[in-house]
């Protein structure tokens, strides 16, 4: 005999638990406490040993309600499926696409990163309040280009460009990732690089005026921080290679006897063959790197970090430095120092243009459209880095007068 609701309803305690039943052996139990469940039996398929599922509580899950599910069950029985094990592999399902929604991948690749502290955080507070808020709870298999477009059009009509194409480098970085760990198929930042605003052409901040050169190298001298950090700044200045090329100098790539650093350039066009460049050790640079050297121990790094002498300082370490020696942002950055030895060499060295082009990495191809070796021209730029470091004792020097 099917129950009712007012059966249901009128149901009181006792001192011992019991059944209502329903159709289709669905039950309704109630407990001393007065607590009324609902539960549905049947006989596993296979061995047809009985077992329970249970369906919810009263009033919360209504008596139609609980039909509804004892009906989804049978209909599952029908099938061949054991309904207590579908739950748990739905409920397995869900926790899988709860860990991999956007937020959780994204944390999980930043967790992974090697950047600074301070890098961290800006991305951290850049998703929190650009992009968790869209689509930090989707599964990260299901969000579109559409989506992802719709997150960073208010930046890029905002006019921060910069900033949309930089939000827009770490989002391809986290679906990637994503891609690379089994969680979603592609990554669909690929199909909108080319509807966001084009970037203003990068221009990096750098003294360029002789007198302020020698200023900032003065005030290098005068760095009191980690030694390390101190001998970065001045071969900086004196290598002019790229930030990064400078944090991951390693020892095995240079041969103080022969006066050279010999390594890999770090940037290049997609599917273009790996090029060496060769810097010429200027006889200041030998006499920093040979004392640098006593002081590294076992490390690999010319400049290792100060937590860690497997790893090279951080990325963020030459502009911090700049900063607490009071040069802003907006004056110098890391980067400016190539900007700073291109610009001088060229107005007070008179070297040919092509030259510091080479001992700047780029590159540079002779009259008949072949590229320059990495061996090309090393005799000038061997003497062209000597005048290089001697022109920055002059200028330092001229800050005392």
């Amino acid at each position: 005999m099917a129950l009712t609701v007012k059966q249901i309803e009128h149901a009181k305690p006792r001192a011992k638990k019991y059944k209502l039943y329903d159709e289709h052996n669905l039950c309704l139990i109630v407990h001393p406490n007065g607590g009324k469940y609902f539960r549905f039996r049947y006989r596993r398929p296979g061995n047809g040993k009985q077992n329970w599922i249970s369906l919810g509580t009263f009033p919360e899950v209504t008596l139609a309600i609980a039909r509804e599910a004892r009906d989804a069950a049978r209909k599952l029985l029908s099938q061949g499926i054991d309904p207590s094990q579908d739950r748990k592999a739905q409920k397995l399902a869900q926790a899988v696409a709860a860990a991999n929604d956007f937020k959780s991948v994204a944390l999980d690749w930043l967790g992974k990163k090697r950047y600074s502290e301070s890098k961290k955080k800006d991305i951290t507070r850049n998703l929190e309040k650009r992009v968790f808020p869209s689509i930090g709870s989707f599964p990260i298999s299901e969000i579109k280009p559409p989506q992802v477009f719709a997150v960073l059009k208010p930046v890029d009509d905002a006019g921060k460009y910069e900033t949309a194409h930089q939000m827009l480098g770490w989002l391809g970085k986290i679906f990637r990732y994503g891609v690379a760990t089994g969680r979603c198929p592609v990554d669909p930042t690929c199909d909108i690089r080319d509807a966001l605003t084009a970037r203003d052409p990068e221009v990096r901040a750098a003294i360029i005026d002789p007198k302020e050169a020698g200023r900032l190298l003065r005030l290098i001298d005068g760095y009191w921080g980690e030694p390390a950090v101190c001998d970065a700044l001045k071969l900086s200045a004196g290598f002019f290679v790229r930030p990064g090329e400078l944090r991951y100098c390693k020892w095995a790539d240079i041969d103080l006897d022969a006066a050279e650093w010999r390594f890999v350039l770090s940037k290049r066009k997609p599917g273009k063959r790996k090029r060496e460049l060769i810097v010429p050790l200027s006889r200041q640079a030998v006499e920093i790197l040979r004392n640098r050297k006593a002081h590294t121990g076992e490390s690999p790094y010319v400049f290792p970090g100060v937590k860690s002498p497997n790893r090279p300082i951080s990325d963020g370490t030459i502009n911090s430095a700049l900063r607490i020696l009071g040069i802003p942002g907006e004056a110098m950055c890391g980067q400016g120092f190539r900007a700073m030895g291109e610009t001088l060499i060229l107005e007070k060295l008179r070297v040919p243009k092509n030259i510091v082009e080479l001992q700047l990495g780029h590159l540079v191809r002779d009259p008949n459209g072949n590229a320059y070796d990495r061996a090309a021209f090393l005799d000038d730029r061997r003497k062209m880095m000597q005048d290089w470091a001697d022109l920055l004792d002059d200028l330092k020097a001229a800050t005392h007068q």
